[in-house]
């Protein structure tokens, strides 16, 4: 009867490391998700504020020009 406790308790131990083994996957599947989304926006931020510099630039000409500014 003491073998077949010890036996179901390591049993225990085993499923409960698994299933805690199970979360940390899932923690590390969402970081690199992160990681992934956090590189996009860091990219599409970079290529908008390009676009919008050469779109302030070209406004600013506009304006030079038209008040004679050299």
């Amino acid at each position: 009867m003491n073998y077949l406790t010890r036996l179901l308790n390591g049993a225990s131990h085993i499923l409960t490391a698994f299933r805690h083994q199970e979360y940390g996957a899932t923690a590390t599947e969402y970081s690199i998700l992160t990681g992934f989304i956090a590189m996009v926006i860091v990219a599409g931020v970079g290529l908008f504020g390009t676009s919008l510099s050469s779109v302030f630039g070209f406004l600013t000409a506009g304006v030079k020009t038209a008040l004679g500014i050299p």
